[in-house]
């Protein structure tokens, strides 16, 4: 155990230590600096950056949680999903966000519809950072109570402090080298544990064939159709699919995503780090996938057989504190720590980013000098990290928020952004309705994880072109609603919105597509393009 702390210690001492060295790239302490590492970063270490910050606990925990307690299509549903969303975000966004010279996610918001409404828009895609930033302290800590049975608070007080120092010492260039560091961990940390947790469970191909025996509908990558008498239904499959909608295309629109496409030295590195980074996310799949496996057919003994049947969140963590050589099982914490703390660190800075550029600069403080822009960057750097460490701490549904607010981040910013960026007749108004519409529609659906309940009954409304009956498009256990009305709720955006801002143009001209920084700023970007 005393090894263990001194393994976590020099972690997070090599953490700072590498986020200092990287702030001295900060030459002339610009706030673009900070915010988009001065347009300057190359490719491979963009993509690097990406995927750790997408490779986070969740990521890591989920999958190995989803294989052993239901399936592989719920384990990689996360993983794979992103893996795409990126892959799609580097085809279609990134070139034209890092053409215009953007600072943030939210810069063609205020581009097509203004400042005041682009604050609205704001909310949503600062609420998600912020919620993230907050589940993902819950992940470390309860990783370090399984495996060093360190309390809860220490592990939540030891990750935050660490992280949001480095963070605020050099902004994106620091968060991008310590994201490297970080995803090398991740990966040896995986390599080493893997081999001793198939063998424990009798070999690769024994836990394999184990696991197919025992879920043959469960083995399959993606769900594809009913089984009967088996593990998906129709309405599981459909809302399978709605999910993974909603991951996808709702994995586009974070700014956490967007710095680092707007970091690249080019249009054209944007565009092949977001692929290049969702390809490796992709690949990251494969360990925890095979570990959650291995979790399934290993000999546990009764009391953890029961606990991890009672907690299956804690299958990895309980992997390495159990099924690996202790020296394997601290590699295996660091690759968990390297997941969190990495994309902490990003969640953070995106937030802070975006209060200070478009919530202080852009609308409320424009006379800020370039002295004052990086106090109040660091500043809300420091905010956000304390915020999310009191989330952490005190509220019981952080996860449950940040779901809620994921959902929002896809029926409410991804229409917005298809088509701020692709549309040149949208106007305010259609932006509105757009959001309004598809906000109610959202929670109408309510959600279960929250204690919301649903006010619109989709199953009954729609139960004429529905297999089965209303009831069977409800989760039993949950009470959840199996229709896809995450979808739905985004497509009646996406029709809205170009209708209204055409129907309501002669009230509201369209504005064109620009970097909405005025004159001074605009000289900088074109200056650092």
């Amino acid at each position: 155990m005393t090894l263990a702390i001194a393994a976590v210690v020099a972690m997070y001492a090599a953490f700072l230590v590498v986020g200092w060295l990287a702030s001295r790239k900060v030459k002339e302490g610009t706030p673009a600096d900070l915010i988009v590492a001065g347009r300057n970063m190359p490719l491979l270490v963009a993509a690097l950056t990406m995927t750790a910050t997408w490779v986070d606990g969740g990521y890591l925990l989920g999958t190995a949680e989803g294989v052993y307690k239901s399936s592989i299509q719920l384990g990689v549903q996360g993983g794979l999903c992103f893996g795409v969303s990126l892959i799609l975000g580097g085809i279609c966004f990134a070139g034209i966000m890092r053409r215009f010279g953007f600072t943030t996610l939210i810069d063609p918001f205020e581009a097509r519809f203004g400042k005041t409404w682009a604050a609205v828009l704001f909310l949503p895609a600062l609420a998600g950072e912020v919620f993230w930033s907050a589940e993902l302290l819950v992940a470390i800590g309860s990783t370090f109570g399984v495996i060093l049975g360190m309390d809860l608070t220490t592990a939540i007080l030891l990750s935050a402090v660490v992280t949001t120092a480095y963070t605020m010492l050099g902004g994106m260039w620091s968060v991008a080298w310590t994201d490297i560091v970080q995803l090398g961990l991740v990966a040896v940390g995986l390599a080493a544990a893997l081999p001793f947790a198939l063998s424990g469970a009798g070999g690769l191909h024994a836990s394999w064939m184990h696991y197919v025996s025992a879920r043959p509908d469960g083995s399959n990558i993606i769900p594809l159709r009913q089984a009967a008498g088996g593990l998906w239904s129709t309405p599981s499959v459909v809302s399978w699919w709605d999910v993974s909608l909603m991951l996808v295309f709702g994995g586009i629109p974070w700014n956490c995503y967007f710095q680092r496409v707007l970091s690249c030295q080019t249009p054209r590195k944007a565009r092949g780090h977001s692929i290049l980074a969702g390809v490796l996310t992709m690949a990251f799949i494969v360990p925890p996938l095979l570990m959650g496996v291995a979790a399934f057919g290993y000999p546990w003994p009764p009391d953890t057989l029961a606990r991890l049947q009672r907690h299956p969140a804690e299958t990895l963590p309980v992997l390495f504190a159990e099924a690996v050589p202790p020296a394997i099982g601290i590699l295996g914490l660091a690759a968990i720590i390297g997941a969190v703390t990495s994309s902490f660190s990003s969640s953070i800075l995106s937030a802070g980013s975006m209060l200070s550029w478009n919530g202080l600069k852009r609308l409320v403080w424009p006379s800020l000098s370039v002295r004052q822009m990086k106090r109040v960057i660091r500043s809300s750097i420091l905010l956000f990290g304390a915020a999310a460490t009191v989330l952490a701490l005190k509220v019981q549904s952080v996860q449950a928020l940040w779901f809620f607010t994921s959902d929002l981040i896809f029926v409410l910013l991804f229409p917005q952004l298809v088509f701020a960026l692709f549309d040149r007749k949208v106007n305010r108004i259609g932006s509105i309705a757009a959001f309004m519409v598809s906000l109610l529609l959202r929670i109408g659906g309510g959600e279960p994880l929250l204690g919301l309940p649903h006010v619109i009954p989709y199953p009954e409304i729609f139960s004429s072109v529905l297999p089965g009956t209303p009831a069977d498009w409800y989760d039993a256990t949950t009470g959840a609603m199996l229709f896809p009305f995450k979808t739905l709720a985004a497509g009646v955006g996406f029709v809205l919105l170009p209708l209204v801002s055409r129907v309501t143009a002669r009230w509201d001209q369209p504005r064109a597509l620009r970097n909405p920084a005025g004159d001074e700023e605009q000289e900088y970007v074109v200056r650092t393009a």
